[in-house]
């Protein structure tokens, strides 16, 4: 189902369009990860920590944000990636067995094609209708793979490193199934950055959406997306102190 327009009054613009797993579902490396992961969400196999994202900033990787400051210039990146880099932190203490290294880079260099693309079309295509489906959204996971082979080498990353961190850059947005457990915890880490306020007061402006609104879709479109049970409690958590904080329930 593609999401129409409801109207023109704020608060009231299309909504995203739900993933159709079937488009990729056939792919081997989706169906083993499938196959290895049946329970939905995925149950953690360590700790999950619901306190707010702030309590635990990510430190690391000091040099690769520095490889990549003009891309975090780019649709708020410098607030997205840092965030989604401390909530991939945290989905990696609640699932050990997942390459630590893999999900830190590829968070951080996920979103930097947004740098590379043409600026004008970013909100008018990549966040509206049917976006996920937006020529735009292919270009920009493209362009952050050519930013991750770019800088990735001399930062001391093997070929084979990078192709891994390339793989799963390219489809985070517009492929609907994840190919491993990184790939997975990439994709949660990257949606959950949505429900902390900070997250919530920049992205709700690219949907034309009110914070009110913009917060209930993200309860009922968002949270049952979310791959694993570590993200779900994390991201409800999050969006009921956010709620709370933001008024919603009178500010409509």
């Amino acid at each position: 189902m593609t999401a129409q327009p409801t109207g023109s009054a704020p608060g009231t613009t299309a909504a995203w369009a739900p993933h159709a797993p079937a488009d990729h579902g056939s792919d081997p490396r989706a169906q083993a990860f499938a196959t290895a992961h049946p329970d939905r969400p995925i149950p953690a196999a360590g700790p999950v920590d619901t306190s707010p994202i702030a309590c635990t900033p990510a430190t690391e990787y000091t040099q690769l944000f520095a490889a990549v400051v003009p891309e975090t210039r780019t649709r708020g990146n410098d607030i997205h990636l840092p965030i989604s880099l401390a909530f991939a932190a945290r989905l990696c203490d609640a699932h050990p067995d997942a390459d630590r290294e893999l999900v830190s880079v590829a968070i951080i260099l996920h979103d930097t094609g947004w740098a590379h693309v043409d600026e004008s079309r970013i909100l008018s295509e990549g966040f509206g209708g049917d976006w996920r489906k937006a020529a735009i959204r292919f270009e920009h996971e493209a362009e952050g793979c050519a930013v991750a082979r770019r800088v990735l080498p001399g930062l001391g990353y093997d070929e084979e490193f990078i192709e891994r961190v390339c793989t799963i850059i390219d489809g985070h947005d517009t492929r609907p199934v994840a190919y491993s457990l990184e790939d997975a915890l990439v994709r949660d880490a990257d949606r959950l950055w949505r429900f902390d306020h900070a997250g919530i007061a920049l992205a709700s402006s690219w949907f034309g959406m009110n914070p009110a609104v913009y917060s209930d879709r993200l309860r009922a479109e968002i949270i049952p997306e979310l791959i694993t049970e570590a993200a779900v409690r994390m991201g409800t958590a999050d969006l009921d102190r956010s709620v709370t904080l933001l008024r919603t329930e009178v500010l409509r």
